[in-house]
C-alpha cells in the first residue's frame, strides 16, 4: 500500500465510504474575494471576477432543490459570496424555503464597496454566519489573511453582535473558524473554544455560538506554501499517521452535495478545488433532476482525505469526534 493510498487506508480498517441521504448542499457562488488568504484551498482573490455562479444557474439550483426530498441546508460559499450579484436573491429565495442558510463569511466583507447594509440583511434573513477568524491573535491572523484583516474582523464582529448575532436566545447563529497557522494539527475544539470566548469577550466585548476547528488541507495555495518550505512530506505523513477511522466514517461527504460556480457536481469542496468530479464523471446541475440521485455511490477520494480524517476529524462544521 502506498502510503498516501486513501482508498486502501479506507479499505483496511473497514470504514464505509459510500453515501447516505444528501441533507446538504454546498455552493460555491463564485471566486472572487477582497482576501487572498494562503491556507484557502480554492484559490479565491480580487482578480476572479469571472468566475461567479450565474443567476440561470442559481434558478437551475432552485429547480433541482424543489424536486427533492431529505436536504435541510444549503451552505452557501465562495471567495466572498456575498460579492456575487445573485447572492441576496438567492438567499431570499432559499429562506422563502424554508431552508437553513449558512453564510460562509470572512467578515471583512461587510466594509466592501456597496455592503453598508449586509449585516442588516443577514439578520434580517436569519441566515447562520460561519465566520473565519483563525486565531485572536493579530498577528497570526494578518499572517494567513492579509495586514490590517484582524482589526477589521473584529469590528465586523461586534457589528454583527450589535444585530443579535451571537446572543443567546437571538435565534442569529455566529460560529466562528480556527485553521493553524503552518503545519500544526488543530488542538481540542473545546478547549479552544473556550479560549477564544475568554479572550474575545473580555478584550472585545464579542460574543459567538460555536468553534469549529479545520485542518489545513494539502492542497492549492497550502500546498505551494508546504512545497516551497520542504515540508510536504512531514506534513503528510503527520496526516496519515492520525488516521482516525472513527473521524473517517463521519466525513461530511457522506450526506453533502457540493456545486462549482459553473454547476458542476462534487462530493465535497476539496474535490472540487482539485477537479475532481462526483463518480469521476462532468456531471453537473443541468443533467439531474434531483440531488439523491447519489445516494449509496462511493465517494471520490485521494491524498488529500487524509486531512479530514486526522485526529479528531474536520469538516466543514469542525471536528468529527
Amino acid at each position: 500500500m502506498s502510503d498516501y493510498d486513501f482508498k486502501e487506508k479506507i479499505k483496511v480498517n473497514h470504514v464505509p465510504w459510500d453515501r447516505n441521504t444528501v441533507e446538504i448542499i454546498q455552493i460555491n457562488i463564485g471566486k472572487l474575494c477582497n482576501q487572498v488568504c494562503t491556507h484557502c484551498h480554492v484559490g479565491a482573490g480580487p482578480g476572479r471576477l469571472r468566475e461567479n455562479m450565474s443567476r440561470s444557474t442559481l434558478e437551475q439550483i432552485i429547480a433541482i432543490l424543489d424536486n427533492t426530498k431529505g436536504v435541510t441546508t444549503v451552505d452557501v460559499t465562495g471567495g466572498a459570496p456575498e460579492l456575487n450579484p445573485n447572492f441576496r436573491w438567492f438567499v431570499g429565495e432559499l429562506r422563502s424555503r424554508d431552508y437553513t442558510v449558512i453564510d460562509r463569511c470572512n467578515l471583512t466583507v461587510l466594509y466592501e464597496p456597496n455592503q453598508d447594509d449586509l449585516s442588516e440583511f443577514l439578520s434580517q434573513s436569519k441566515v447562520n454566519i460561519v465566520a473565519s477568524l483563525p486565531c485572536y491573535s493579530v498577528a497570526n491572523v494578518d499572517k494567513q489573511r492579509g495586514d490590517g484583516v484582524f482589526d477589521k474582523s473584529i469590528r465586523a464582529l461586534q457589528e454583527l453582535n450589535s444585530k443579535g448575532y451571537g446572543k443567546e436566545d437571538s435565534g442569529l447563529n455566529l460560529d466562528l473558524v480556527y485553521n493553524p497557522v503552518g503545519t500544526a494539527l488543530p488542538g481540542d475544539q473545546v478547549t479552544l473554544e473556550l479560549d477564544y470566548k475568554a479572550k474575545l469577550f473580555k478584550d472585545f466585548g464579542i460574543l459567538f455560538n460555536k468553534l469549529y476547528t479545520i485542518t489545513n488541507m494539502p492542497i492549492k495555495r497550502f500546498l505551494y506554501e508546504l512545497k516551497s518550505q520542504g515540508k510536504y512530506q512531514d506534513y503528510m505523513d503527520t496526516l496519515v499517521r492520525s488516521f482516525n477511522p472513527v473521524a473517517a466514517s463521519q466525513v461530511m461527504c457522506r450526506s453533502m452535495i457540493s456545486i462549482s460556480w459553473d454547476g458542476l457536481l462534487y462530493d465535497c469542496d476539496f474535490n472540487q478545488a482539485l477537479s475532481m468530479p462526483i463518480l469521476g464523471d462532468e456531471a453537473s446541475i443541468w443533467d439531474v433532476e434531483d440531488f439523491q440521485f447519489i445516494n449509496k455511490n462511493e465517494i471520490v477520494s485521494g491524498p488529500h482525505c487524509f486531512g479530514c480524517t486526522a485526529g479528531a476529524g474536520s469538516s466543514c462544521g469542525g471536528s468529527l469526534v
